[in-house]
């Protein structure tokens, strides 16, 4: 089967055959007009070194080209494993040097779309990653919930005769169950809208205390064992009313859910602190429990769905401001914000 062969063994065998094939025939003159052999000879030998030197530039020359051209088939051809180009040569032809200097423009062209295109498909991956654990996270949050509701329900099918007091004990945690499964389809909502860019605040100058009054009111009649202490005076803020009622109403209900003492809020002249005493954060995941979808690979600190403190995160960014977090785990955490 025929090989094609290399180009520096391809140079050198049209050179050698000319260079012989000149040589024989210079001999074979030098022999015929020079009458004196040794003369002839003499002659004979310095035109073979001379071609002899002649063979080795080009030996030389075809060697040089044959590794550039070598190297920047290699980049073409590992393209895609290649993390960064850095290939610097000329040569000394103007032609090959031009296409050596097209090839490199052409490399770097296709090497930048091949990058932005693992960025994107890193991007794509993770997105996908995010929505699957998101899926996951919605069926755990209404698991329980919806369990609850077909389990209450069906104890009062099977026994018309339970007690009245029983009846509207069942009856308010069928409510209750309804009223969080509610809460959590509007915080899928409300993520929806921040994702898809519709979200739009609209500002009004309005009693920052009374609002955390009515929502500490609000959670109090759904955590009846539970005491929300509010400290601080009435003051004006001018901000979007119902996304920061979102923002009290999250951190109080985080703070509820991760602690057994009671809970504070405390109004000062510039800040809203939210104060509790329960599990607190592992110091390495307090940078990541306001991240989309995170949630805590242990049972001591499980941000609903990814969501809630999320969403707190984006509505505090929209008001220009951000939540600060302290926390300790095992004493508590702190979630504060300027406002």
């Amino acid at each position: 089967m025929f090989t094609r062969p290399h180009f520096k063994d391809y140079i050198m065998a049209k050179s050698v055959a000319i260079v012989v094939l000149f040589t024989i025939a210079f001999s074979l003159l030098f022999l015929y007009f020079i009458p004196h052999r040794n003369e002839a000879y003499k002659a004979i030998g310095l035109l073979t070194l001379g071609f002899s030197f002649f063979i080795f530039f080009i030996y030389r020359g075809a060697k040089k080209i044959q590794k550039e051209l070598s190297t920047i088939n290699k980049y073409l051809k590992n393209l895609e494993k290649i993390d960064k180009i850095d290939y610097k040569t000329h040569f000394y032809i103007l032609e090959f040097e031009e296409i050596n200097q097209n090839l490199m423009k052409v490399l770097k062209s296709a090497k930048k779309r091949e990058d932005v295109k693992q960025r994107y498909n890193a991007k794509l991956k993770l997105k996908n990653r995010q929505r699957a654990d998101m899926i996951s996270a919605i069926a755990h949050e209404f698991r329980n919930p919806i369990a609850s509701i077909m389990g209450y329900s069906q104890t009062l099918q099977d026994d018309p005769d339970i007690p009245k007091p029983l009846q509207e004990k069942f009856l308010a945690k069928i409510y209750n169950n309804g009223n969080k499964i509610e809460t959590l389809l509007a915080r899928l909502i409300m993520w929806n809208k921040f994702e898809s860019k519709e979200a739009n605040i609209h500002k009004s100058t309005f009693d920052i205390y009374r609002l955390v009054s009515e929502v500490k009111q609000s959670l109090e009649e759904s955590y009846k064992e539970r005491t929300i202490h509010l400290l601080g005076n009435a003051r004006e803020v001018e901000a979007d009313r119902t996304l920061i009622e979102v923002v009290i109403k999250n951190l109080l209900e985080n703070a509820l859910k991760y602690s057994k003492d009671t809970v504070t809020i405390n109004i000062t002249d510039t800040e809203i602190y939210v104060i509790d005493k329960g599990v607190g954060i592992r110091e390495k995941e307090v940078d990541k429990v306001t991240k989309k979808f995170y949630r805590s690979g242990t049972h001591s600190w499980d941000n609903s769905m990814g969501l809630g403190l999320s969403i707190v995160k984006t509505i505090l960014n929209m008001h220009h401001t951000k939540l600060n977090i302290a926390s300790r785990e095992g004493e508590g955490s702190t979630f504060s914000f300027i406002i």
